[in-house]
């Protein structure tokens, strides 16, 4: 699996029709609030012109492209960290995610109701995420009570632990996200089973139209993120939703007439590896070509340990072709012979792109 991805928003802001775009599944779409009570779940192959290039020289049996998990979870509401709304539940579905894509609706429609009556991004983002720090702030609290109750074990552990728990907390207490307090990464390692929702790396999701209020609507979401270091991907989902149910000879009609250069959906995908600093590496054969993802700086017996965890037991050493000198000699053997081929050992740092044949005993 690439990643894990919780869909979040306000009611009535596209989550649903942007789940069912991405998935190109049936979800339930209305307009009324707490239309999705149970998380939907999704999982999308990441598109990779790569792994096609590779395909069209090796000619495998199969291809397997990285994936990621979408799931789209019920709108969340003022109070939902008290409990509106099912608010608990809903916020408890996000903790199990690594990375948060925030749908804001940037675009108005009489049709389509808005459940404070007023468009305005600014305030939407601040209603969810001020719901995200209270419920980050009520957790840090309870986590530090019980820590202090058990101080008797583990002592240095435990009051490093505290410590970082009390930094936190008088962030919160500011009302100010976690992933704008300096931690170091033994600091976020210390505390990363807490799970906090505003460490989670996040990216926003402006859900636009063609009127000139959704560009204005849009900068003001672009100001936003910037002040908490995040990523904007504006995206047509109605539109989007659309072009992936019809065929690529109309799929490609309509980009052109609606100047679409690229589907926003592949812009999620790109931006969601971008967040997370995630890399990916390609296995490659007559059988199978598999890409697979993995965090950046990930060694080549963490590698292995992605593929099967007897590849990481018994690793002896990895055989690193770099992608370019492949498509360059369209060839293994070739490779070899133009002296491109390395062996590494377990402390090789796999690169973005890098073919590897894991060679094990076990």
């Amino acid at each position: 699996m690439g990643f894990k991805c919780g869909i979040i928003g306000l009611p009535n802001v596209g989550k649903s029709t942007l789940f069912n775009a991405l998935t190109k599944g049936n979800s339930a779409i209305a307009n009324f609030p707490f239309c999705t009570i149970k998380p939907n779940i999704g999982i999308v192959s990441v598109p990779d012109i790569r792994i096609d290039e590779l395909s069209k020289i090796v000619s495998p049996k199969k291809i397997v492209n990285t994936c990621i998990e979408f799931v789209d979870i019920a709108g969340l509401v003022k109070g939902a960290s008290k409990g509106e709304g099912l608010g608990n539940q809903f916020l408890s579905n996000i903790r199990d995610t690594q990375a948060i894509a925030h749908v804001v609706r940037c675009f108005k429609d009489d049709n389509i109701s808005h459940i404070y009556n007023e468009i305005k991004p600014t305030n939407d983002v601040d209603i969810i995420n001020s719901e995200l720090i209270l419920s980050d702030f009520d957790s840090c609290r309870k986590s530090i009570l019980k820590l202090e109750k058990n101080l008797k074990y583990d002592i240095k552990e435990t009051k490093n632990k505290l410590i970082v728990l009390n930094k936190c907390m008088n962030h919160l207490k500011h009302f100010l996200m976690l992933k704008t307090l300096r931690l170091n990464e033994t600091e976020k390692k210390m505390i990363s089973d807490f799970r906090f929702l505003t460490l989670k790396p996040t990216m926003y999701i402006a859900n636009i139209n063609e009127n000139k209020e959704s560009l204005v609507f849009l900068n003001e979401l672009n100001e936003i993120a910037k002040k908490d270091n995040s990523l904007v991907v504006p995206i047509y989902s109605n539109l989007e939703l659309d072009l992936v149910n019809m065929n690529k000879k109309e799929q490609k009609y309509f980009m052109k007439a609606f100047n679409i250069r690229n589907l926003g959906l592949n812009k999620i995908i790109k931006y969601g590896y971008k967040i997370l600093d995630l890399i990916t590496f390609f296995t490659v054969g007559i059988k199978e070509i598999h890409a697979w993802s993995i965090p950046n700086g990930s060694t080549s017996v963490q590698a292995a340990h992605k593929i099967h965890s007897d590849f990481s037991k018994g690793f002896i050493r990895a055989q690193i072709i770099k992608y370019i000198d492949f498509i360059q000699y369209k060839s293994e053997i070739k490779v070899k012979e133009m002296g491109k081929c390395k062996l590494e050992g377990k402390d090789y740092k796999i690169e973005d792109g890098d073919i590897v044949n894991f060679l094990f005993n076990i």
